[in-house]
């Protein structure tokens, strides 16, 4: 029988508080060993808001010139005032609010190639590692290929062809990111395919469509979003690299890498013109970066946290 009474009653409750300092503190612990991957999340969460509300947040239009204010320093310099906080560029405009509207051809353009990459190695690699032979040796050359290919050269060829344009250099960077997707995926397959619930529904006649998609691909979901988080970062240098030469996203439209190639030739006289941008780029992809190591741990199964 079960003690019943208000002593149970009693000692019930005593359990349930013993239990909630030992959670909490774990809990605690917990994050506090991903303090540095929880302060990325919050800087990106603030760097996206920036660029989300850039219509209210920036102080001028990024595209409206003023020659008469051309190349003002930032307002602690000396000849810098509060009405341009990081100074002017060579033709006048806000250096301020072309950095947070830059921030949202980047951030597009890193989140959408991004995802088509992932769709397509995923999809190839789901194919490779699931039906092997031919269809293996098809797409692993095909991988082998790509990663052999120079993607300046691909770039050059594709923007040659179609044009410079946003668009464009999605589909260059997201048709260059793909192979990652499908080695990995290609060999967590390899070994899924074995377990013993894919026999089992083999031998059960489910279809293909379905072990794949509904038994193999939620198993290569926390790989893939680390894969995906830590690629946003390169994707995000790339568009740069790529406006930088004068093949991504044209003037006048702010993108920091056509901003840091516009400074380039005024790094010497006017610092600022390329220096914000420049550190716009290396703490978006700093905090992302983190944030991927830090979901790498929480996700790693292996990790003791």
């Amino acid at each position: 029988m079960t003690a019943t009474g208000p002593g149970s009653a009693v000692a019930r409750g005593d359990l349930e508080r013993e239990g909630l300092p030992g959670e909490t503190s774990g809990s605690l612990r917990r994050l506090w060993r991903l303090r540095w991957g929880v302060a990325a999340a919050a800087i990106m969460l603030a760097i996206v808001g920036a660029t989300v509300l850039a219509p209210w947040l920036a102080p001028h239009d990024p595209i409206s010139v003023n020659i008469r204010h051309r190349l003002a320093p930032p307002a602690w310099m000396e000849g810098g005032g509060l009405t341009h906080l990081l100074g002017t560029d060579q033709v006048g405009r806000d250096l301020l609010s072309r950095v947070i509207y830059g921030g949202r051809v980047s951030l597009v353009v890193g989140v959408a190639a991004v995802l088509l990459s992932a769709t397509i190695g995923v999809l190839l690699g789901l194919g490779a590692g699931y039906f092997g032979a031919r269809v293996d040796w098809i797409i692993m050359t095909g991988v082998n290929v790509m990663l052999t290919f120079p993607f300046v050269l691909l770039a050059l060829a594709v923007i040659a062809v179609l044009g410079p344009s946003l668009p464009n250099m999605i589909a260059v960077l997201g048709a260059a990111g793909w192979p990652i997707y499908a080695r990995v995926v290609r060999a967590e397959t390899l070994s899924i395919r074995e377990r013993d619930f894919v026999v089992a529904s083999r031998a059960l006649g489910t279809s293909h469509l379905r072990i794949v998609f509904r038994q193999i691909l939620p198993n290569l979901v926390s790989a893939v979003v680390v894969i995906a988080t830590l690629q946003v970062a390169q994707v995000i240098i790339l568009e740069s690299f790529l406006s930088f030469l004068g093949l991504g996203v044209q003037p006048p439209t702010p993108a920091w890498g056509n901003m840091l190639g516009e400074g380039r030739v005024y790094m010497l006289t006017s610092w600022w013109i390329a220096a914000f941008p420049g550190l716009a780029i290396f703490v978006t992809t700093l905090v992302i970066n983190l944030m991927g190591n830090a979901l790498r741990d929480w996700l790693d199964p292996h990790m003791k946290l």
